[in-house]
């Protein structure tokens, strides 16, 4: 296979007339191996900002993390599309511009027309495009039928390799723990979750490691299921540093209307943490949760942790950029607080980072944090649904996951970024320009 890297001569002129880089290096165009581990992208549908596209821009060429660009350290080797959008699919133009080979099957982008499996990994995003919901209001797509896919390649080949989930791992219990069960039995290094946690902090927070939680709570201002998903992502990514680490989640309850502020005023969730993180984007203007804030309710998810940790997840308003978070400390009168930044260009930011970090994942064959992590939020989120369906708590004994998380900061952005591509940038919209200012 062709090696499709950007050389230095091409990606300035890629840039155009009049582009200034004074903080490119040229070390980061040096010491390339011989052969970069090749990675076959399989995805729903690609076009302008779907998670495929946002991954695919940051390892066709260079990407911004914390303030550099990086020339990936991966080659896209194939592409899968398992539809073609109506209108404005770039399927097609991203395989010719890049001159990657576009595949109709799953079994053709892995082998490369080998017979046997011929990457070094594989992205899996199974986001966007028209699949049914199913009665719960779950969008059914088709993560684990594409897993199953791709571990049937690899076992064919008795060869294993590093496999990326974008997002939760399934939209049902059982089969996302089959899919986390297979990658143990056959040792696929295996990683998924949300772009969200490795996003900058503001204020920036750290939580000690070993430290001792009373109440934790995360808040976005997205959609049902999609959104409390990542909602339950930032909430982990912070919590499982407590002492002892993860040790499983006990309950989850959906509440909503007068129910969930029923249960604030019993103690079950912390209006004054909720305050806390609410104040650093409305600042003494909180909104009245009790009423509808643009035009969107307030629901909420609690989470009753094995240890005794109590914690929540609130959808307010509606905001795709609303990413919040506050804790109370143990021994601690004032809460902790922050907001997670997407960037200027709002969540298409998000994707830097974390393709960032699945590249060194690829590329080390080691996930840069427990994918049991992502297994513990699926879980939580289908018990969440059901909880709204069934209108009771749901007891979760099958959520008893216990890990030791990783240290998250060197793929974490930390704001340097945000010196290069500023706020008021002009959006790009081909896939071969780079996020910088002109």
């Amino acid at each position: 296979m062709p090696n499709h890297a950007l050389s230095r001569r091409t990606f300035l002129q890629t840039l155009g007339a009049g582009a200034t880089l004074p903080w490119l290096s040229d070390s980061l165009f040096a010491g390339q191996p011989a052969r970069r581990p090749r990675v076959a992208v399989i995805y729903t549908v690609n076009f302008f900002r779907s998670h495929a596209f946002n991954f695919l821009e940051n390892c066709l060429r260079p990407l911004l993390f914390n303030g550099r660009l990086i020339e990936p350290p991966i080659e896209v080797a194939s592409l899968y599309a398992d539809q073609i959008a109506d209108d404005g699919d770039i399927t097609h133009d991203t395989a010719h511009r890049f001159n990657v080979p576009y595949c109709t099957r799953i079994a053709d982008a892995l082998t490369l027309g080998t017979g046997s499996l011929a990457v070094d990994g594989v992205l899996l995003i199974g986001e966007h495009g028209n699949y049914p919901d199913n009665a719960l209001g779950q969008r059914e797509y088709p993560r684990k039928r594409f897993f199953d896919e791709i571990v049937a390649v690899m076992r064919r080949s008795n060869r294993f390799v590093p496999i990326f989930n974008d997002k939760h791992l399934s939209f049902r219990w059982d089969w996302a723990k089959e899919m986390y069960d297979t990658a143990q039995r056959h040792h696929i290094p295996f990683m998924a979750g949300s772009s969200v946690p490795l996003a900058q902090r503001r204020p920036e927070l750290e939580i000690p490691p070993g430290s001792m939680f009373e109440e934790a709570i995360s808040i976005h201002g997205g959609g049902f299921e999609s959104y409390d998903f990542h909602g339950l992502e930032v909430l982990q990514s912070m919590v499982e540093a407590r002492r002892g680490g993860e040790a499983g989640i006990a309950s989850v309850e959906f509440l909503e209307g007068d129910a969930l502020f029923r249960a604030a005023d019993q103690g079950r969730w912390s209006r004054r943490l909720a305050d806390a993180a609410l104040r650093l984007e409305f600042g003494d203007n909180i909104p009245d949760l009790r009423q509808p804030i643009n035009g969107q309710s307030t629901h909420g998810i609690l989470i009753s942790y094995r240890d005794g940790l109590k914690a929540s997840v609130l959808r307010v308003g509606r905001s795709s950029s609303r990413w919040l978070f506050a804790c109370k400390l143990a021994g601690e009168a004032t809460p902790h607080a922050t907001a997670f930044y997407n960037g200027p260009w709002g969540n298409r930011n998000l994707f830097m980072a974390l393709t960032h970090a699945i590249q060194q994942f690829v590329f080390r064959r080691e996930s840069p944090y427990p994918v049991e992590r992502t297994l513990l939020t699926t879980g939580a989120l289908e018990a969440a649904v059901r909880s709204k369906a069934d209108r009771r708590r749901e007891l979760t004994p099958y959520l008893s996951i216990a890990y030791q998380p990783f240290n998250l900061q060197p793929y974490r952005e930390m704001g340097t970024s945000w010196q290069v591509l500023r706020a008021g940038t002009p959006e790009t919209r081909d896939i071969r320009e780079l996020p910088i200012q002109r």
